[in-house]
């Protein structure tokens, strides 16, 4: 009787062991936000021992923290595929980012859980204030890149002023969608910043002056 030959035993790498950790972390946060997010409930989520966490991790403050850049980092990962996908013009560059935000992987009410669980940390704990900082900087940053190359002769300050305003505009509208997408839907949320952008962009060509323009 010939005999089966045995699967070659395949050990994962320590890179996806530990990226396997932040997705069972931000799936935790979504799931029962900060308070049940232990050590126990991260290792069953992730199927794995209470041992391979603290190999990796100091600790589950540790692990939120590295999950919070790991989320960051895959939403500006989505922003920046949707910039260089939009082509060279520069409006269409801008447009493109500031949309991207309400189409997946960003717009997810799962991601809002996890987010919101990052944001009732902020006020306690310095280490995920900074990383929020650090996440929200770059964001308005891209933004003003993005708005200075449509309208060059936009002076820095100003740049800044519409980063800021876009940034809570679509920040405002993206958590209202994924709490209750009844009251309006993303295409709608996107046609509102479309024209928040082109009120933005407009002031700088003649074509809108509100009372901010004497800012």
């Amino acid at each position: 009787m010939m005999q089966r030959p045995r699967a070659k035993f395949v050990r994962e790498t320590p890179d996806v062991r530990r990226q396997a950790l932040i997705e069972a972390t931000a799936r935790c946060l979504a799931e029962k936000g900060v308070g049940g997010t232990s050590v126990r409930a991260i290792c069953a989520q992730a199927g794995v021992s209470s041992g391979l966490l603290t190999h990796y991790f100091e600790g589950v403050n540790a692990l939120i923290l590295a999950t919070y850049l790991d989320v960051g980092a895959t939403v500006s990962a989505a922003l920046d595929q949707a910039v260089d996908e939009a082509g060279d013009d520069p409006r269409d560059r801008l447009r493109a980012c500031l949309q991207a935000n309400f189409r997946a992987p960003i717009l997810d009410p799962d991601l809002l859980a996890t987010w919101i669980a990052f944001w009732s940390l902020v006020k306690s704990d310095p280490a995920i204030a900074a990383v929020h900082a650090q996440v929200y900087a770059a964001t308005r940053a891209q933004l003003e890149t993005l708005l200075r190359a449509a309208v060059p002769e936009m002076p820095p300050p100003r740049a800044r002023l519409a980063a800021i305003s876009l940034t809570a505009l679509v920040d405002g509208l993206w958590l209202e969608l994924c709490l209750d997408p009844s009251t309006f839907s993303a295409e709608e949320a996107q046609a509102m910043v479309e024209r928040a952008m082109m009120l933005a962009l407009g002031q700088w060509r003649g074509e809108w002056v509100d009372q901010s323009d004497r800012l």
